[in-house]
């Protein structure tokens, strides 16, 4: 479903990506682990085509999104949906038309059924009935459901989820969880989540990869992660201040 080939991204003199590779298999959940500032949220916006990389290729479906256009990535990315950590709500929208925002924008549909998805949308996040709430109106965790019910409306192929539990207390965020690994089940998409969140990590991927100073230095089931012999990835997965991993990160 998606290959990564070779990718390099730098900012001015900083390398944030440094010949990365990795597959993701249509269906298959992987989830992308790392410390803060380690450039997951950066490898997520290559996927979706917000950034292009200074080199390496990218394919989605087989087709190299990195030679497209902006014009030629529109309709690829109506098959994808990105659920952003801060849940990137419009203020000044209700529930109803921020779910229903890229349906109203691209697609030629009437009101009704607009109104008809975005209520299914709303049902598969277990929150019906809010329609005409304001965001400022919501919790933590309900504005992150709503961000996920403006990605199933479109009823994308590839779901990708940047840290979808930050910010919220444990029983909230373990909700959110449980409702990725439902939707995923339910909807058979393919979802790429990045985390720093172990819980997060072991319970909702059928893959973990971890990425470190831009590669990615470790991948596999989550048992395989969980019985490492790598020292880097056993002293981020145990949260560990003693290791190979070394200095304060800022980021």
């Amino acid at each position: 479903m998606i290959l990564i080939d070779q990718i390099t991204k730098s900012f001015n003199s900083k390398l944030v990506l440094d010949r990365l590779s990795l597959k993701i298999e249509k269906g298959e959940t992987k989830v992308v682990i790392g410390r803060s500032g380690c450039g997951k949220s950066v490898l997520l916006k290559h996927l979706i085509g917000i950034l292009k990389p200074d080199s390496g290729r990218i394919f989605i479906e087989d087709r190299d999104i990195t030679e497209l256009s902006e014009k030629e990535l529109n309709p690829l990315r109506m098959n994808m949906a990105m659920v952003f950590q801060s849940s990137a709500l419009f203020d000044s929208l209700t529930v109803s038309e921020n779910v229903g925002f890229v349906l109203r924008e691209h697609y030629h549909l009437t009101d009704q059924e607009i109104l008809r998805a975005v209520k299914e949308a709303l049902n598969l996040v277990e929150l019906e009935g809010i329609e005409e709430l304001m965001p400022h109106e919501l919790s933590g965790g309900m504005k992150k459901r709503v961000a996920i019910a403006r990605a199933v409306c479109m009823k994308p192929k590839i779901i990708l989820y940047d840290e979808p539990t930050t910010g919220l207390d444990p029983i909230t965020a373990d909700s959110i969880i449980n409702l990725i690994k439902n939707l995923h089940d339910r909807l058979k998409v393919t979802s790429v989540v990045v985390t720093h969140d172990m819980k997060t990590a072991f319970k909702i991927a059928d893959r973990i990869a971890m990425l470190y100073e831009g590669k990615i230095i470790a991948e596999g089931i989550p048992q395989d992660i969980q019985n490492t012999d790598n020292p880097f990835v056993y002293q981020f997965i145990h949260g560990l201040s003693s290791g190979p991993i070394t200095g304060i990160n800022y980021d």
